[in-house]
């Protein structure tokens, strides 16, 4: 242990871990430019490197991106990442009534803490852990899936039946393109380029980025309230709703560490799983959406705790956790590293010191987060619409075409994006939709699968209510749709009895 903490903090490692958060950092705040592309941009840069200091850079480039893309989700209500959905819900509205200083340093601290413990779990419980991804099948990823869409109610805003039909619009979107269990080929109305389906990068750029942007040039009031001239980070302040929040921000970051161990759950779910639990278990559920500290602290927390919990089932397994960790098990194959459960006995050394390494990365976080998300508040305040509009416009446009070098993905994002703005000027919110296409392929694989071994097997109920993880799941379901309802009458019970 000791030769891995001495390994991670030589010199080298250090700048590596530094340069690594700061490019993340930058790149996951533009809209399109995911933690993916930051990582598969990065790879063959660590061939050349040792192979543990080749996994700090990649760790730390995977941890600043998650983190980066809370500032356009703050600022601009543009997610950066998918990652980053749950945080726009609260984080925009933050910066909208001038807050977006204390918003930014909130999501700093509570990415940190998150990420910390994701390390944390990656360097002492990594192979039990494991076995947790062992023990999920098909139909524990189809009822995992329904409970993600059981946060549409969280989503909606008020508007539950419309932020359903958006879900709904979402599924069916999600169906475009070859079937995922047998590839048949649905709804591409002869267009070969709809046989890959939607891709979530363009799509969530068009669904969430053009309508902001079409906003933004059509009214004249400002995007955000302007930064106070000499008004720093407001640390103090973010530290005590961090400490007043600590339940929260410690039940998230477990929560986004479990999910992230889930192999093809990610980010997006997390934040928005542990959103659901903040806003379930608040004194103050109807802040939430109006600008809640406390939905920051939630989605950033969990989704910066996946980077760590991601990697359990990638190096103990061979299972990626997250598409970010597919590109760096790639690139730990190339160099000839073999994952497994040997590794962390054969390899001790190079996997604790690539876990020291990401807790060294996480801490450098905060510094560079600080500044970065400090500057990009006050300039994104001064600058006129008339100069951020037609920004934005060419990084949207950058984003979508930089996924796979694809015109069409371009057209795509303008046509879901003006879609997305006539649906909500009708009161459709646009995360339920994107929720919907997120959660549809691993909803529709894990049913059809788990069908397919439920009539082979001749128990087609008990595959898919007789297993204990999906009865629990499907508990959570049902207690995530009714808690609201039960809370809301016992509210109602208690005022008509003081008055």
């Amino acid at each position: 242990m000791l030769e891995a903490v001495l390994s991670a903090l030589t010199p080298f490692n250090l700048v590596l871990a530094f340069v690594g958060v700061v490019l993340g950092t930058l790149i996951g705040a533009l809209p399109g430019l995911s933690a993916t592309m930051a990582v598969a941009v990065l790879v063959p840069f660590t061939f050349t490197m040792d192979p543990a200091s080749g996994l700090i850079a990649l760790g730390a480039v995977y941890t600043g991106a998650i983190y980066g893309g809370a500032y356009a989700a703050i600022l601009v209500n543009t997610p950066g990442t998918p990652a980053a959905i749950a945080t726009s819900l609260d984080g925009f509205p933050m910066a909208k009534r001038g807050d977006g200083d204390l918003a930014v340093t909130i999501s700093c601290f509570a990415s940190a803490f998150g990420g910390i413990v994701g390390a944390l779990a990656l360097l002492i419980v990594a192979p039990p852990l494991a076995t947790i991804a062992l023990s999920f099948g098909p139909v524990e990823y189809f009822w995992l899936a329904i409970f993600g869409l059981s946060l549409i109610a969280v989503l909606s805003r008020g508007a539950t039946l419309k932020g359903i039909i958006g879900g709904f619009i979402g599924l069916g979107l999600s169906t475009v393109g070859s079937a995922v269990i047998g590839g048949d080929v649905r709804y591409t109305f002869g267009e070969p380029a709809l046989l890959g389906g939607i891709h979530i990068i363009p799509a969530l750029i068009g669904i969430y980025c053009v309508p902001v942007l079409l906003n933004m040039v059509g009214n004249n009031d400002p995007h955000i309230e302007r930064a106070e001239r000499g008004r720093g980070t407001r640390i103090p302040e973010a530290l005590g709703h961090l400490w007043r929040s600590k339940i929260n921000l410690i039940r998230s970051s477990v929560v986004g560490t479990v999910v992230g161990i889930l192999p093809a759950a990610g980010g997006a779910v997390a934040g928005l799983v542990a959103y659901s639990e903040a806003r379930r278990t608040s004194k103050h559920r109807k802040d939430f959406g109006k600008g809640a500290p406390d939905g920051v602290i939630a989605s950033e927390s969990a989704n910066s705790a996946t980077v760590g919990g991601g990697f359990v089932p990638t190096l103990v397994l061979g299972i990626p956790g997250t598409p970010p960790d597919a590109v760096i098990l790639g690139a730990l194959l190339v160099q000839g590293i073999r994952v497994g459960p040997q590794l962390f006995t054969d390899q001790a050394d190079l996997v604790f010191t690539f876990v020291f390494g990401l807790l060294i990365a996480t801490v450098l976080m905060i510094p560079t987060g600080l500044i970065i998300g400090r500057s990009a508040y006050h300039a994104i305040s001064s600058i006129p619409k008339s100069a951020l509009a037609p920004a934005i416009g060419v990084l949207i446009v950058i984003g979508s075409f930089a996924v796979e070098q694809n015109v069409m993905h371009v057209l795509m994002m303008v046509i879901l994006g003006g879609f997305a703005w006539v649906a909500l000027r009708y009161g459709f919110e646009p995360s339920p939709i994107v929720l919907g296409l997120i959660l549809g392929p691993i909803a529709e694989q894990g049913f059809v699968q788990a069908w397919l071994i439920g009539s082979a097997s001749g128990d087609l109920w008990g595959q898919y209510f007789g297993r204990p993880i999906s009865l629990a799941i499907i508990f959570f379901t049902l207690l995530t749709l009714l808690w609201p309802i039960w809370s809301d009458r016992r509210a109602a019970r208690k005022e008509a009895r003081h008055v």
